[in-house]
């Protein structure tokens, strides 16, 4: 992730049968336990070899995996055109051997996009040959293993006033969105297509202009199957806001999938925030799966938390809040914190 804190400085969705919620893992049950639809974290693949704590977490408490970063177009695509897999492969095999699902994030992202494409943005067509080739390269090799794809990633500005100028729209037009779901369509006619956003909670203006780019994607045909609503908020976010979001959201009739979910502290101090910070972990938290759970069962693809302990978020990065935040379930030292008991107990409350 590049840093957005401009104001501060397959599965599917079929319900997954829970175990029963109560073996404990310190202060808290496995979380995936308490819940009826998967229970996703990003993760990074030398932590799940080198760290045991982290892995012991991971496999704990969690029944999905998303790649935080090495799945990502900057990792993949080497500089001559050709391809390195082996942290992919590392995470796909760790999920499989837990038996988790996977989410493979993400194909497309205005951010990144190769040595490659930038020889080839004179030459529309061989730049839309790539395109579609690095796609379905990479859709393929994890066909029937990865079951729903972040395809696009973040394709609305930042306060929402147009879709973003990027590599892609510069040489593709905006089609580029369509033209990657159908590519990975191809690649895999039974992985569930997403396109996934930040601030769509708390900037209406872009979640207008994100759902009018979902409706016209369906419109001419896209195959879009569900969208992500990253859900990185502070601690101090206006009640009612999640909701919101979430029901407005699901009007499209497509999957969601809260999907990077980190809630700041360090964020809520910063912008002059008098109440106690943790309350509001834990009220957004709350909120977060009341809203989710209201959705129709067909429409809930998944919660995803952006991070295992609150040393491994990226909010903790140089470019952040340099090691002040903790906006995870988890402290530095791996132990479940108020807000995880929290989002169990709230998941919990959902079964009955």
């Amino acid at each position: 992730m590049k840093n957005r804190r401009t104001v501060l400085a397959g599965l599917t969705a079929a319900a997954i049968a829970p175990a029963a919620c109560a073996a404990p893992y310190g202060a808290v049950p496995p979380l995936k336990s308490c819940a009826r639809f998967p229970i996703g974290v990003a993760v990074r693949a030398p932590m799940l070899s080198d760290d045991a704590q982290y892995a012991g977490l991971v496999a704990t408490h969690f029944s999905r995996l998303t790649p935080e970063w090495e799945m990502k177009m900057e990792y993949i695509l080497k500089a001559d055109g050709s391809y390195q897999f082996d942290r992919p492969d590392a995470m796909v095999d760790f999920a499989q051997k837990h038996g988790m699902g996977f989410h493979g994030h993400t194909l497309v992202w205005y951010a990144e996009d190769g040595d490659i494409f930038q020889r080839l943005k004179d030459k529309p067509d061989a730049f839309l040959n790539a395109y579609v080739k690095y796609i379905q390269d990479v859709v393929g090799r994890y066909k029937g293993r990865i079951r729903g794809w972040d395809v696009v990633n973040e394709p609305v500005m930042e306060e929402g006033e147009a879709l973003r100028d990027c590599l892609w729209s510069q040489v593709l037009g905006q089609d580029y969105i369509g033209l990657a779901l159908t590519a990975a369509h191809e690649a895999d006619p039974s992985a569930t297509l997403l396109v996934n956003d930040y601030f769509l909670e708390t900037k209406p203006k872009k979640r207008a202009t994100f759902m009018r780019m979902c409706e016209t994607l369906l419109k001419n045909g896209a195959p879009l199957h569900g969208v992500g609503t990253q859900t990185h908020l502070m601690a101090d976010i206006e009640p009612g806001l999640i909701t919101a979001a979430i029901k407005d959201i699901a009007s499209l009739g497509l999957k969601v999938h809260v999907s990077e979910i980190d809630i700041s502290v360090a964020g809520a101090r910063a912008g002059g925030n008098r109440a106690e910070p943790r309350e509001g972990q834990i009220r957004a938290i709350n909120e977060i799966v009341e809203a989710y759970h209201r959705l129709p069962e067909a429409q809930r693809y998944g919660i995803t938390i952006w991070g295992v302990r609150d040393s491994d978020s990226w909010l903790n990065s140089d470019k952040e809040f340099k090691g002040a935040d903790d906006p995870l379930l988890f402290d530095r030292m791996g132990r479940p914190k108020p807000v995880a008991r929290a989002f169990a107990d709230a998941l919990k409350s959902t079964q009955s």
